[in-house]
């Protein structure tokens, strides 16, 4: 089989053993689960190996990943979107360092960045948004709230700001803590959703069931108008010329409250701009 393993942004330690052991768990997934294995994708992410695969005649991916609290429950998520917009998901097993995913495969699989402009990515990408927004979680649903995650960053920007605060406006990072804290138990985040998080044009891919399906979320519970913001910060240009113009029609696509919408952007450029300079002038631009 193909050997070309994930590297480079995991954390060394436990990543470390986990990359060790991967052939052989690759090939026991395989062998278990009656797989012929083709090439992976390269690149196909920094915590997971990503291959072509082939069982009963039809053509699938199996994605083995290290597990890590952004993506423990990307397959329960599959699972329950039931592909409504997203990959199917037709197998899972879990193990103490290793998640397995098999999963539906997107053919021809070109990122919707490579194939349209931005505005209308924006389009798309809300569409599939509010469509996966749509269905009801059921009770004893296994995800995480949006709420534990900001106020991890919130904990984690707050702690290296006050360590190093390299020159970022003590009054754009103290706003961005405290709306991480804030936001996301206000009233409009009361009734939440079921939300990607890490939906960007790279993640989404053209398909032949539709013309465009989701792939690798990051599942939380939680406000709605956070779920543009991985989209919006992949669109540079348009964020640096005009964040506020790019947060409302993103909002408008979406339908729900631009001022949520704003405020989620600015907190996450915050965070961003506290190692990067050019995020410091659109925090600015944002900020309440």
């Amino acid at each position: 089989m193909p050997h070309c393993y994930p590297a480079g942004a995991m954390p060394r330690g436990p990543a470390e053993q986990w990359l060790e052991e991967l052939p052989r768990l690759v090939d026991e997934i395989a062998s278990d689960w009656e797989l012929e294995l083709g090439e992976p994708y390269v690149p196909s992410g920094e915590c997971a190996w990503v291959a072509r695969a082939r069982a009963a005649g039809d053509d699938l991916v199996l994605k083995v990943g290290w597990r890590h609290p952004e993506a423990e429950h990307e397959g329960d998520a599959l699972e329950h979107w039931d592909g409504d917009g997203a990959v199917r998901c037709f197998r899972t097993r879990t193990f103490d360092q290793s998640t397995a995913l098999l999963l539906e495969r997107c053919v021809p699989g070109t990122p919707l960045g490579a194939v349209l402009p931005e505005l209308e990515q924006d389009v798309v990408i809300a569409g599939m948004l509010r469509r996966m927004w749509a269905r009801s979680l059921p009770t004893g649903h296994p995800f995480d709230s949006l709420g534990q995650m900001c106020s991890a960053w919130a904990d984690s920007f707050e702690a290296s700001f006050d360590a190093d605060p390299r020159g970022l406006d003590p009054g754009v990072a103290r706003a961005g803590i405290e709306l991480f804290r804030e936001l996301p138990a206000g009233a409009a985040a009361g009734d939440g959703a079921l939300l990607c998080t890490d939906l960007h044009a790279g993640n989404v891919l053209a398909a032949e069931r539709e013309p465009w399906l989701v792939i690798d979320p990051k599942p939380l519970v939680g406000d709605r108008a956070f779920d543009a913001v991985q989209h919006m910060l992949n669109c540079d240009a348009r964020l640096a010329r005009d964040p506020v113009q790019l947060s409302r029609r993103m909002a408008e696509l979406l339908e729900v409250d631009p001022e949520r919408v704003r405020l989620w952007l600015f907190a996450r450029c915050a965070q961003e701009a506290l190692g990067n300079d050019s995020m410091r002038g659109v925090a600015r631009g944002l900020a309440p």
